[in-house]
């Protein structure tokens, strides 16, 4: 099967996703009304914890999470299972599991006044069960964090170039937050001018 077809296809799926159940989600499930939600961004702003953010930089921080590991697992998952459980994984995983996690934990924060999931697993349910959530929550961490390391471990052993290109993105990055959070530059210009330097960088 030709590949631009299951391109075609993949963007198909997320477009209905997007149109039609996340809808379903944030009018009956989440029963979002914008006109009585403010963002904490806005209301509890102090340029550390909320900063109010422009949607194209959150759509690219919420895309690199949802996405973690998933670009360097996801083809090696392929070569080892073959392409359609690897595709269905990305379809099915993404629009019934990671995005419903991701947007219900957002609307939630959002609904109270940007507290996190343990803060309101405590003012819910009780302390205790904030002190679990937590325990929880780092466990969770380590583990990624294992996988993280893991990953890019084999990849600087198999491909030693990397080590250059992953360690100034790092560096773009920081300079980048610099440029655009502390000298209020629109983050076009420093966006293409970072992805020009970053493909350099590999390249060399």
């Amino acid at each position: 099967m030709s590949s631009i077809i299951l391109v075609i296809a993949g963007l198909f799926v997320f477009f209905i996703g997007y149109k039609f159940y996340s809808n379903f989600l944030g009018q009956k499930i989440y029963e979002i009304d914008d006109s009585s939600l403010s963002m904490p961004s806005s209301s509890f702003e102090d340029g550390v914890d909320y900063i109010p953010t422009k949607k194209h930089i959150l759509f690219g921080h919420h895309f690199t999470s949802i996405a973690g590991a998933a670009p360097i697992v996801g083809p090696c998952v392929a070569a080892y299972w073959g392409w359609l459980p690897a595709l269905l994984w990305i379809l099915i995983g993404t629009v019934f599991m990671g995005a419903v996690h991701d947007f219900g934990a957002l609307v939630t924060s959002v609904k109270e006044k940007g507290r996190s999931i343990a803060d309101i697993a405590s003012l819910t349910i009780s302390d205790r069960a904030r002190s679990m959530f937590l325990v929880f929550v780092i466990l969770l961490v380590w583990l990624v964090l294992a996988v993280f390391a893991m990953v890019i471990a084999d990849l600087f052993v198999s491909i030693p170039s990397s080590v250059i290109p992953i360690n100034i993105q790092i560096l773009i990055a920081i300079i980048m937050g610099f440029i655009i959070y502390k000298k209020k530059i629109d983050a076009v210009i420093p966006s293409f001018i970072a992805l020009a330097l970053l493909y350099f960088f590999v390249w060399v």
